[in-house]
């Protein structure tokens, strides 16, 4: 699918995306550090509660970090937290819940191994590219209590420029890009 997404106005004139979705869906959060990917997941969370999402429908990189060393910037155990990360997701699948994988998915065997893992349970793909300038992410990464620092904001914005060429032909099921301007979105099951 193209990044041509379905958009709305929002109540308070905002532009906002329209995620139609099986509920056997993975949704893939790709963009750099301060980007807005877990606000937006958080958000999109507290939105549809009553469709069924919770705190633990938002699998992040992050939190997996968190449970194995009790602090989610350590990189040294990247490694780990990441089969961490890629087991919870399968397992989410075997239960036939809709998921979100919230890590940078700004390398392409992130998103390779998600993908392997969607379709090994027949799963939807869907990845929301955050298509955020590097000096938005600077400042709203500098304001955070984690903050990576600039200089891995402006490699993580590199490698967006990568991402953005590859994903559109990597065999994703939906591909949307989220740009600085939406409030939020819209979540259709199907």
């Amino acid at each position: 699918m193209d990044a041509t997404s379905q958009q709305e106005k929002s109540d308070s004139g905002r532009k906002q995306l329209i995620l139609n979705v099986p509920r056997r869906t993975l949704v893939v959060l790709c963009g750099p550090a301060g980007s807005g990917k877990t606000t937006f997941a958080k958000a999109l969370i507290n939105e549809y509660a009553t469709e069924g999402l919770r705190e633990t429908t938002n699998i992040s990189s992050d939190f997996c970090r968190g449970l194995i060393c009790d602090d989610e910037n350590n990189q040294q155990v990247s490694a780990e937290a990441f089969i961490l990360f890629y087991d919870i997701i399968g397992k989410r699948m075997q239960q036939g819940v809709f998921t979100i994988a919230d890590s940078t998915a700004l390398q392409v065997r992130t998103r390779s191994e998600l993908l392997d893992i969607a379709h090994l349970h027949q799963y939807n793909t869907c990845i929301l590219v955050f298509n955020t300038s590097v000096q938005s992410c600077i400042q709203r990464d500098a304001e955070r209590t984690r903050s990576v620092g600039e200089q891995v904001v402006r490699y993580h914005s590199d490698l967006l420029l990568q991402a953005l060429l590859a994903v559109p032909q990597e065999g994703w099921n939906q591909f949307y890009l989220v740009d600085e301007e939406m409030q939020g979105a819209v979540l259709r099951f199907m």
